[in-house]
């Protein structure tokens, strides 16, 4: 017996002819408290740089490269053929289309970038990106159930739910184990170590530890996540989100190797 979805209007209001979705606001809340959040990081140490003032003209940036990069890492990694036969669809952003993964080279090049404009550590900047990171996932795996998609492979748990786009079978709910995993549980292991005093004054831990946890979660979660149907399984038994999760976790490695091999840096 499977659970009754919820069928929640992706529209939340409409103002006048304007239709407000769900996944516009799950954006806005978002970068509005990930902002917030990496202000109160800020307060942690607040004899270096970033500061609030590096943060808030930071912002503009992070939302451009997530935007930039989420539509094209989408149009790169998973629709490629479609996108070049009608080019001009790759603008029509409100028909959907996001690439976590693109998002994240965006932010990465909006990091690169501005933390050599400014000349302030490329690590702490990405340290206090991170940390925020999880809230904004949180709310947009929640939208994905909203709106029922990227839902999960056919289950007999009594947990399965029938969506509304995915044939009459109960399906994992893979959206809310996402909103779990790389939302609340990714979001606590990264707050607990950003008050830990040894974390602190080794940038680049917490950039290792969110990136290795994000790539680990959805490693895990795509083996019950109905792979994209335009796609299927990109190498052996594995879908396109695992195969961009591995360079990233390697990449996290790398990356808290280092911090962990530079030793402390006083702020």
């Amino acid at each position: 017996m499977a659970l009754d979805f919820p069928n929640i209007d992706p529209i939340a209001l409409s103002i006048g002819p304007f239709d407000i979705r769900w996944y516009a606001l799950a954006y806005l809340t978002g970068f509005l408290l990930g902002w917030k959040y990496a202000l109160y990081m800020v307060g942690l140490s607040p004899n270096s740089r970033p500061n609030r003032e590096d943060i808030d003209n930071f912002i503009p940036f992070a939302v451009l490269g997530v935007i930039l990069g989420g539509r094209l890492g989408y149009v790169l990694f998973y629709q490629f053929d479609t996108y070049m036969s009608d080019p001009l669809a790759i603008f029509k952003v409100w028909q959907g289309g996001m690439s976590f993964h693109g998002g994240a080279l965006g932010v990465i090049a909006a990091i690169i970038g501005f933390s050599l404009y400014q000349k302030i550590s490329l690590l702490r900047l990405s340290d206090m990106v991170c940390a925020a990171v999880p809230i904004g996932l949180f709310f947009g795996r929640i939208t994905n159930f909203i709106n029922g998609e990227l839902f999960g492979r056919v289950t007999d748990k009594p947990w399965g739910m029938v969506f509304p786009y995915g044939g009459a079978e109960p399906r994992h709910p893979s959206q809310l184990y996402e909103a779990f995993l790389e939302g609340l549980v990714l979001f606590v292991i990264l707050l607990v170590l950003i008050h830990r005093p040894w974390v602190r004054v080794r940038p680049g831990i917490i950039t290792g530890v969110f990136l290795c946890g994000y790539a680990l979660s959805r490693f895990m979660v795509e083996f019950v996540r109905e792979p994209d149907f335009h796609l299927g399984f990109v190498a052996a038994e594995f879908s396109m989100g695992q195969v961009l999760s591995l360079p990233m976790f390697l990449l996290g490695i790398a990356v808290f190797s280092y911090s962990l091999s530079k030793g402390r840096q006083v702020s």
